[in-house]
């Protein structure tokens, strides 16, 4: 029992900054126990701070003089939570590889609109006199056999190019999302009918499906390549958002929302699809390039796009019997093409590393 009459101990003061120190150095001399450093401590936490001593305050760090800090407002800024799409970006401006292949991409994309800001001359103007001519003032790239400007043919084929490649993608991501999606969605004999079907075209070579399919037909447009590039192309997409959407349907927030009675479509677009796409887009990035070589090739063979078109593979297809005489003629079209199908691949590239979080 305690002694009713024994005075209380004084109260400890309050220590802060350097003067902690040197009590507590005071306190571990007298030989006292660790209940009283307890009480200091608790006394210390529960003390409320002024704002000078607060992490986020506006003098110490992280206040609003800018020295930044967890509690501030540039730490409080940094320290957000990023999307996913966000952080990619973080990451993508800091790839001189996506750098370099984008300033590429967007080069062709600019000649491609108006080719005629750096090519005046007519891709369809020939002179015989000239044939297989080398390079010379206004024609830096020379002639081909027939007489026609290298040059000014190298920048009007990457319109032809570079449309068939984008509008090939889009129809091949739309038709193979869209197919692949609702096959992992909901299952079942759509999954097998969609499976089988793939497995179907799967089997089918490219480059023969091409050559029996537009053999046929005589049009000089562009539409038919473009068809046929998104007929064999969309198996893959389907089979990447599939299984994108089959694990992304797994995931709690999606149970949740079908256990709060969300509908199935508003389930798929609002809280699977967002979540599943970027494969789909690394993938159709990396198939662009692809589709731009593929429709080279069968321009190359003849069953592709046909003269008075304007294409690499045409007129690679051109310069190959002249490659003795002439090779530049053949050089300056192989060269954009492969340039142009390198940056493609190495975009996709890119964004594949950005937004896979298991490669960080």
């Amino acid at each position: 029992m305690s002694d009713p009459e024994r005075p209380e101990p004084p109260e400890r003061p309050y220590v802060t900054g350097g003067d902690r120190s040197a009590e507590d150095g005071a306190v571990a001399a007298t030989g006292m126990g660790g209940a009283m450093d307890l009480g200091a401590t608790e006394a210390e936490t529960l003390e409320p701070r002024t704002p000078e001593h607060r992490p986020g305050g506006t003098d110490g760090p992280g206040g609003t003089d800018g020295t930044g800090g967890a509690g501030g407002t540039d730490g409080g800024r940094d320290a957000r939570a990023r999307s996913l799409w966000s952080d990619a970006w973080h990451d993508l401006r800091r790839n001189p590889v996506f750098i370099v292949s984008a300033l590429v991409i967007l080069f062709l994309v600019v000649i491609s609109i108006w080719p005629s800001a750096i090519a005046s001359g007519n891709p369809l103007h020939c002179d015989l006199a000239k044939a297989q001519d080398g390079a010379e003032s206004g024609h830096p790239f020379g002639y081909n056999g027939q007489g026609c400007d290298v040059y000014t043919r190298t920048v009007y084929g990457a319109r032809t190019s570079v449309t068939v490649g984008v509008l090939a993608t889009l129809g091949v991501a739309f038709l193979g999302s869209v197919l692949g999606a609702l096959a992992g969605f909901f299952g079942g004999a759509w999954d097998a009918v969609l499976s089988r079907l793939t497995d179907v075209f799967f089997a089918i070579p490219v480059v023969l499906g091409g050559l029996v399919l537009l053999s046929v037909i005589t049009s000089n447009s562009i539409w038919p390549v473009i068809g046929f590039i998104v007929l064999l192309g969309w198996p893959q997409l389907s089979r990447i958002a599939r299984g994108s959407v089959i694990t992304a349907k797994q995931y709690d927030y999606v149970q949740a929302a079908r256990a709060l009675g969300a509908s199935p479509s508003r389930i798929l677009l609002r809280h699977i699809a967002p979540n599943a796409v970027a494969p789909v887009i690394v993938v159709a990035t990396i198939a662009l390039g692809t589709y731009i070589a593929l429709e080279a090739t069968l321009s190359y063979l003849g069953v592709g796009l046909k003269p008075p078109s304007v294409s690499w593979g045409i007129d690679i297809s051109a310069a190959s019997p002249y490659i003795r005489n002439a090779p530049h003629a053949l050089l300056w079209p192989s060269g954009a093409l492969a340039l142009t199908v390198l940056a493609f691949i190495m975009l996709g590239d890119a964004v594949r590393d950005a937004l896979d979080p298991k490669l960080r």
